[in-house]
């Protein structure tokens, strides 16, 4: 600080003894004005405010360096979060292939299933068509059956009634006697 001090006074010095400071009175010229003004200024504040200046300085660095490193730290962060995601996404990618040939196993499997239960479905509806089928064909041959009967019998009793007289009539009756006699014998 003492140098500080012996640099303005030499230059307070160098002024009052140089051809500048001839007399007393007022330089009218504004540029030699402006510029003894400005190198007092800028004497002053280096004199004054280098302290301050180079704290403000240091400060702004001290800022600036941590904020670059915050930055850093962050993109480290999010390089690191980045990896992670490329990992899951890697393997949900992986995990859903495995669904999808798993998927499709089963739904072969399934696929499979349903063509054999269909297949017996189809023969079960087959065989009962024809269990059915046959049901009512003998039905219908029943049906054929009792109405031939049904016929034979009123064309047999048509016939009695018209062929049928008194003589026949006692003839028949005497020989279904005469069988009913025979099958007595028979049994005893």
């Amino acid at each position: 600080m003492g140098e500080r001090i012996k640099s303005t006074m030499d230059l307070l010095i160098y002024l009052q003894n140089s051809h500048l400071a001839t007399g007393f009175g007022f330089n009218t010229n504004l540029f030699e004005t402006n510029l003894i003004n400005l190198a007092v200024v800028i004497g002053v504040l280096v004199y004054f405010g280098k302290g301050v200046l180079t704290t403000l300085l240091n400060n702004r660095k001290e800022t600036i360096v941590n904020t670059i490193r915050d930055a850093e730290e962050r993109y480290q962060e999010a390089t690191e979060k980045l990896n992670k995601a490329y990992t899951r996404l890697e393997q949900a990618k992986a995990k859903a292939e495995e669904i999808r040939v798993n998927g499709l196993a089963q739904m072969e499997i399934e696929k499979q299933e349903l063509i054999k239960a269909a297949d017996e479905d189809s023969k079960r509806l087959e065989d009962s068509k024809n269990a059915t089928l046959r049901f009512e064909e003998q039905r219908a041959i029943e049906q054929v059956r009792q109405q031939v009967s049904r016929l034979a019998l009123e064309l047999a009793l048509e016939t009695l009634k018209t062929r049928l007289n008194r003589d026949l009539h006692a003839q028949m009756i005497d020989y279904h006697i005469g069988l009913l006699q025979s099958m007595e014998s028979v049994i005893d």
